[in-house]
């Protein structure tokens, strides 16, 4: 099975793919970017694919919001990875002599308090987080840190100057499993993920939050979402959890009665979510 990721080996996407197929006999199809990714997908090359859609820090990944409406792709799955963010480097390069940290923009964001501590370091964006690591081994960069999983150290063979550098320790990033045709086993489906744009008009969007609320589903996720070619107008992305199947097909339908557009990205067993036992031990 080809799966396709961003980035590289030892990426994130990497892991979150390798943990939600068991480490399975798969071939890793890199993108440089998530529209690649969802060609890749389109065009046959790939049988599924792994994208990052949210974190926990961070919040929404909104551009892949839009990809989710543009291209053909159906979520079949997903999974909660947690991601804990070293900073690494040449063997026998300090902490001190670092100038210049490399890593892709959510990962940086990630550990903006760690660098605000460290001002003499200069955060420089780039593609990947593995990408950053391997780069750095392959021109055998001096002064120049990445910040990536373990994996891309242990990878690449450099030096971890600084474990868990990410601000929030309960830092998880959920990524979804997308396949160009939908989950053909829904039996156990608890959980989808819809986008539907409503009617201008004076609670319409309280009109729909009574339905999800009457059918007893469970609202996880609404994410508002720009339409391009309709200024100033929005749909929105919603998530929705429930315990009887009927009563999701039955909020659709109502659904469907109060929006301009209902689009149904996909069907799918919901994921555990580990940060879950944090806030109910808390």
């Amino acid at each position: 099975m080809k799966i396709a990721i961003q980035g590289g080996q030892a990426s994130f996407h990497h892991m979150a793919a390798r943990q939600y197929f068991n480490d399975s006999d798969i071939g890793i199809i890199e993108c440089p970017t998530f529209r690649k990714l969802c060609n890749t997908l389109r065009d046959g090359s790939a049988d599924l694919a792994v994208m990052a859609i949210e974190n926990t820090l961070v919040g929404s990944i909104l551009p892949n919001y839009h990809l989710l409406q543009t291209f053909p792709v159906h979520i079949i799955g997903e999974i909660y990875l947690h991601i804990e963010q070293n900073l690494m480097a040449l063997p026998g390069q300090s902490l001190e002599g670092i100038r210049c940290v490399r890593s892709h923009p959510m990962a940086l964001l990630q550990c903006s308090d760690f660098l605000e501590q460290h001002p003499g370091m200069l955060g420089e964006e780039t593609a990947d987080t593995a990408e950053s690591a391997r780069e750095i081994r392959e021109r055998g960069l001096n002064g120049v840190a990445a910040i990536a999983g373990r994996l891309a150290a242990e990878l690449y063979d450099l030096e971890i100057l600084a474990e868990r550098i990410e601000n929030l320790k309960h830092n998880y990033t959920r990524f979804l499993i997308l396949s160009p045709t939908p989950n053909h086993d829904q039996i156990s489906a608890n959980k989808a993920s819809v986008n539907f744009h409503l009617r201008h008009q004076v609670g319409a969007l309280a009109d729909a939050l009574n339905i999800f609320r009457d059918h007893e589903i469970n609202l996880t996720l609404i994410q508002s979402i720009a339409l391009p070619t309709r200024p100033h107008e929005y749909a929105f992305h919603a998530d929705l959890e429930w315990e009887q199947p009927a009563r999701f097909e039955q909020a659709m339908q109502q659904i469907r009665t109060i929006s301009a557009d209902l689009q149904i990205l996909g069907i799918y067993q919901k994921g555990e979510r580990p940060y879950d036992r944090y806030s109910q031990s808390a």
